[in-house]
């Protein structure tokens, strides 16, 4: 082991007892000490740092600014036991995030989603059942994936209908409250799941064939390729489904109808829309407004809602 891959070991360890996850930084580190060992680096350099972040490949200038990113951080706490290290400065690859633009599936686009999905074939027949279940909770909840999967057995709640969202994104927790018909939906998957798999190896709510927990990874495969199979997303090449629809698109449905129905129904928006906030555990109340802006439906409705009250006036 390098000295470098030993100092990023050290990185890693100090910033996970902060709390802090680290995956995605975690792999663009690993590769980027893989990349200064096969340059002969021993020290962190802005030529070096700039050259892997910019290699050629398919990545987006989005993930080159975050690679960048990620060894400046790195540079900036070894250059404290290692004075040769450069930190590359903050604007070497400026770029500013933008978030994708939702995909609001329709009712029927959900039904054939999860018609086909219940078709998914397995030695045990688990995996339609697994998926199906999954896919339908995202769609009435809009959960994050990584915290439907991240479920227990023990944070579904069937008595009081609801489910503990525990160290969601940025470490928060919160309770998500169930319909009665997704409750009974959860309590079918269960008792089917107990009879197929009745010696799980996890204590996950989803299982797979394996009796182990779902990975985001498999997710988002298994629904790429149903979303393929329903027409959602176009043919590609072998081994390949597409990028879009998603299923995290899921989450932006039901955030989008919500507003949607509310305005509808003549309710105050601006002062119910801290309830959509706490229930999709969103860190801040402006990462609920982004909708509007995002969604020209939501635009229109929020335009028509404020002019109102003028053209009344007239």
């Amino acid at each position: 082991m390098t000295a470098l891959s030993r100092s990023l070991q050290e990185y890693l360890a100090l910033r996970r007892a902060l709390g802090t996850k680290l995956q995605g930084p975690e792999l663009h580190l690993q590769r980027f000490v893989e990349f200064a060992d096969r340059a002969g680096s021993e020290v962190i350099t802005t030529d070096l740092a700039l050259r892997w972040a910019t290699a050629p490949g398919r990545a987006s200038a989005a993930t080159r600014a975050v690679r960048l990113g990620d060894v400046r951080r790195f540079a900036a706490w070894l250059s404290a036991i290692d004075p040769r290290t450069e930190i590359p400065p903050k604007d070497l690859m400026p770029h500013r995030y933008r978030r994708k633009s939702p995909y609001i599936y329709s009712d029927q686009e959900i039904e054939c989603i999860l018609g086909e999905t219940a078709r998914l074939a397995s030695p045990s027949g688990i995996r339609a059942l697994t998926y199906t279940t999954l896919f339908g909770l995202l769609a009435v909840t809009g959960l994050r994936v990584s915290e439907a999967l991240g479920l227990d057995r023990d944070d579904v709640d069937f008595e009081r209908g609801m489910l503990a969202v525990r160290h969601a994104k940025f470490g928060k927790s919160r309770f998500v409250p169930l319909h009665d018909s997704t409750s009974v939906a959860l309590r079918h998957y269960m008792k089917r799941r107990n009879l197929l798999l009745p010696r799980p190896t996890t204590s996950a709510f989803f299982l797979n064939e394996r009796g182990t927990r779902l990975t985001i990874s498999s997710a988002d495969h298994t629904f790429a390729a149903v979303s393929q199979a329903v027409g959602l997303r176009p043919p590609t090449e072998a081994y390949r489904c597409g990028r879009r629809p998603r299923l995290h698109d899921m989450r932006h449905r039901l955030a989008v109808r919500t507003l949607v129905r509310w305005y509808r129904e003549g309710k105050d928006v601006d002062r119910e829309l801290p309830k959509l906030t706490a229930f999709l555990g969103h860190t801040h109340i402006a990462d609920t407004y982004w909708y509007f802006e995002a969604v020209p439906e939501l635009l229109q409705l929020a335009s028509e809602r404020a002019t109102r009250p003028l053209e009344g006036s007239l």
